[in-house]
């Protein structure tokens, strides 16, 4: 009878979501956001809007960055750059998406 029980309250134990605290979200927003940023060609590069969360089958989180690209002959245009932040690596990745959204 008590492994029976064991078993019903393990199982209850392993489907059990456990939420993220909103200030671990917040810190992680931060990390995100200043590895994108950090990442980025643009100058003065800023977060446009939230960041993309995937759950875990895609570990990877995007955050869509503005700014101005500092080549000299981009003349201090504005620009946008999609950033992919992979969790299990911790690291950031971007590329050029300015055809992502109008300017």
């Amino acid at each position: 009878m008590f492994a029976k029980g064991f078993a019903i309250v393990a199982m209850g134990f392993a489907t059990t979501a456990w939420a993220s605290t909103p200030g671990a979200w917040k810190d992680y927003d931060q990390r995100l956001t200043k590895a994108c940023v950090a990442a980025s060609g643009l100058r003065d590069a800023k977060p446009v809007g939230g960041p993309i969360h995937y759950d875990d089958r895609v570990p990877v989180t995007a955050l869509v960055l503005a700014g101005r690209y500092p080549q000299k002959h981009m003349k201090n245009r504005p620009g946008r750059e999609l950033c992919v932040w992979d969790r299990k690596a911790g690291k950031a990745y971007v590329s050029e998406a300015d055809q992502l959204l109008p300017l």
